[in-house]
């Protein structure tokens, strides 16, 4: 099962990606551990990545797009994978189809977590995490029992610069004008499903698992 895993940030795809990963025995893959792995492990592709990000700037289409197919060409790939939040752009989903064809891969499904904005904002507002040990909360959805300290260990409940809404509204911005060509481009090519990805937890991995095993 070759898949690809769109959302937007706060839809739910690492939790959905682990639960894919369990069912179908693949590996989930995320270009952001791609990256530092490559660095660190030194690979050619790895080595100009690091040349771009000491300079400060944004690593290239080519280069992301050559440290994946670097990733899929690795054994545990054989039987599938996860591709987590990548393509972001149609330029990148050109670039990985020529890579596919070159490896012999073809993509199976592209899952696409759709979200009402609001809502998300909502979700991701609330969340609240413990200055200490780390704890996570939700003001609406699981608050602790004293407003602002956390039941564990008793420190103090933040809020991470990334969840406030100016923050959020921005990341989400930036994904619809990246995401949607995508959503049309995998429509075209005839391997879209759309899943709520404001369901419950289990609804969501319910609904993905019926739309894979009827496909």
């Amino acid at each position: 099962m070759k898949l690809v895993l769109l959302g937007p940030p706060g839809a739910g795809k690492g939790t959905q990606a682990k639960m894919l990963m369990e069912k179908f025995a693949i590996p989930q893959i995320s270009t952001g551990d791609m990256l530092r792995a490559a660095v660190k492990d030194g690979t050619p592709m790895g080595r100009k990545a690091k040349e771009y990000m000491d300079a400060g700037g944004l690593v290239p289409d080519e280069v992301v797009v050559g440290i994946v197919r670097d990733r899929l060409l690795e054994a545990d790939c054989a039987s599938g994978f996860i591709l987590d939040g990548f393509p972001r752009t149609v330029a990148q989903a050109d670039a990985l189809q020529v890579s596919f064809q070159e490896m012999g891969k073809e993509l199976d499904r592209v899952i696409s977590l759709e979200v009402d904005t609001d809502a998300l904002v909502e979700r991701l507002t609330g969340r609240r995490t413990c200055s200490e040990c780390g704890r996570g909360y939700h003001v609406t959805f699981d608050p602790s029992l004293q407003p602002g300290t956390c039941d564990a260990c008793g420190g103090a409940l933040i809020q991470r610069d990334d969840d406030k809404e100016e923050t959020i509204r921005k990341r989400l911005q930036v994904y619809t004008e990246q995401t949607a060509p995508l959503i049309s481009y995998y429509q075209d090519a005839d391997v879209l499903m759309k899943v709520d990805g404001m369901l419950p937890i289990t609804q969501v991995q319910e609904k993905m698992l019926s739309l894979l095993q009827a496909s």
